[in-house]
């Protein structure tokens, strides 16, 4: 990818100042996120399920298929926001998205006593999803280059958090509001704390548009060209093995982990645990992911991920072994298994911009996340079918055994980096954009800490002409 030359090393006299330090747009995505339709939906279809079969009549799988129909979407949803995040600029975008998002969401409190009516606007919630999340993960990694993964995990974590309370405020919702007015009231709340994080804090690093199409500078009085960043176009992705062994492996990986969560009651109750110790673990669970976010993120910044990404895929492999028995190796083994799900989160995006680089950003991860959404609501589905034709989870554990050492296998055979992180990156971006833009140009340099930025570009148009 990069040219070869001598290193170059530029010293830098200025400190970022607080308005433009990078991590103020970690912690406002991960804010922002918490609120999200992750938390609003996905956070609360529990808490709903039972006040709205008692209200309407509706059987408990007719309203949870609101959930793969909301899953539906967001496949959908994730190949269209891929292409435009590429082309146009974030916060149209995000505005657009959220707006869509809470007015389907809105749309729930009226919907008439009917089960098919019911799943439109959840459809819909799926559709706009994506361009509420994708464009978050785009400005995190426009800044973040030697600690992309780290930030990341930091931002998702602290999104987390938002599906762990979530719960407890709609329990608060229903209990005064009913259901039905309840949803307005977390998509009003979404809608207005996400705007606020949006044009607060959250900006993509160097981004220029014009009537919102993405720009880069001005070449003359009267043209401007997209920015020339590093990376594959999406047909060139697509057709490399690497993409096939990420979307394959993140599939089956996604369906596995998703299923346990899901069943984790039902598999612990089917080991031999009590129903009380099997709630228990769900709070493990939810814990060891968010825990996993962060480490995940620490440690794929540090190792390369043909390394650590099969030990982190073949933990609830172990996960699954140890379950039953004691109560306290119980909790060891789902916190296994919830590490490696909250590492998952870092693992893709992350992943996307190592062999694939930013060019097509947008595009590779759209479509790798729509692959990946349609696994998360297969899992479940499919976990469910084995236990109802043979009364037991027993037969479900081999085979998700085989799959995820077979996706570990996958990651492990992944080869070099294509773009690995270049050195100083984060420093440079946090003082000077568009010097940031210039570095990912030039081969082995490092940013210490003395000279104007401004330097860098010429010592860089310097080593090219050499």
């Amino acid at each position: 990818m990069y040219h070869s030359m001598e290193r170059i090393t530029v010293t830098l006299s200025t400190r970022p100042n607080l308005a433009r330090n990078p991590w103020s747009v970690v912690v406002g995505s991960g804010i922002a996120q918490a609120v999200g339709p992750a938390t609003v939906i996905f956070g609360t279809l529990s808490v709903f399920l039972l006040p709205i079969a008692a209200d309407t009549g509706w059987s408990r799988t007719s309203i949870s298929l609101a959930f793969t129909l909301m899953t539906l979407g967001m496949g959908i949803g994730y190949l269209i926001v891929g292409r435009l995040v590429d082309v146009f600029s974030t916060r149209p975008i995000v505005v657009i998205s959220w707006f869509g998002f809470s007015l389907a969401t809105s749309f729930i409190a009226v919907v008439p006593t009917n089960p098919i009516l019911f799943l439109i606007p959840f459809f819909f919630a799926g559709v706009f999803t994506p361009g509420t999340a994708l464009t978050f993960t785009r400005a995190i990694v426009s800044w973040f280059d030697n600690k992309r993964a780290l930030a990341i995990g930091i931002s998702s974590g602290i999104a987390g958090l938002g599906t762990t309370f979530a719960p407890l405020i709609a329990g608060v919702l229903l209990s005064r509001l009913g259901w039905r007015a309840a949803y307005p009231v977390l998509a009003a709340a979404s809608f207005v704390i996400g705007m606020v994080m949006l044009f607060a804090l959250v900006r993509v690093r160097g981004e220029r548009s014009v009537r919102g199409r993405l720009m880069h500078r001005n070449k003359s009085a009267s043209s401007t060209v997209l920015p020339d960043l590093p990376g594959m176009e999406l047909r060139a992705a697509v057709a490399s093995r690497q993409f096939w062994m990420i979307a394959l492996s993140l599939t089956v990986i996604g369906a596995s982990v998703s299923a346990f969560g899901v069943h984790l009651v039902g598999i612990a109750t089917d080991r031999g645990l009590s129903a009380a110790d099997g709630v228990g673990l769900v709070a493990v669970f939810g814990i060891a992911s968010l825990l996993g976010r962060v480490i995940g993120g620490f440690l794929f910044d540090r190792i390369r991920v043909t390394i650590v990404a099969p030990i982190i895929i073949l933990c609830p492999v172990v996960g699954l072994l140890l379950l039953g028995g004691s109560f306290t190796q119980s909790i060891l083994a789902v916190a296994l298994v919830g590490v490696a799900w909250g590492a998952e989160t870092d693992l893709l995006p992350f992943t996307v911009t190592r062999y694939f680089g930013m060019r097509a950003f947008g595009r590779v991860l759209g479509v790798l996340l729509a692959v990946f959404v349609v696994g998360n609501s297969v899992g479940p589905v499919a976990l469910g079918i084995i236990y109802d034709s043979s009364r037991s989870y027993a037969l479900a554990t081999p085979i998700i055994a085989v799959v995820m050492i077979l996706a570990a296998v996958s990651f492990a055979l992944l080869g070099q980096y294509r773009y690995p992180a270049v050195k100083g990156f984060d420093k440079l971006a946090a003082i000077d954009e568009d010097a940031a833009d210039e570095l990912v140009k030039l081969d082995d340099i490092e940013v210490d800490q003395s000279v104007d930025p401004a330097s860098l570009l010429s010592a860089g148009e310097a080593a090219r002409r050499e």
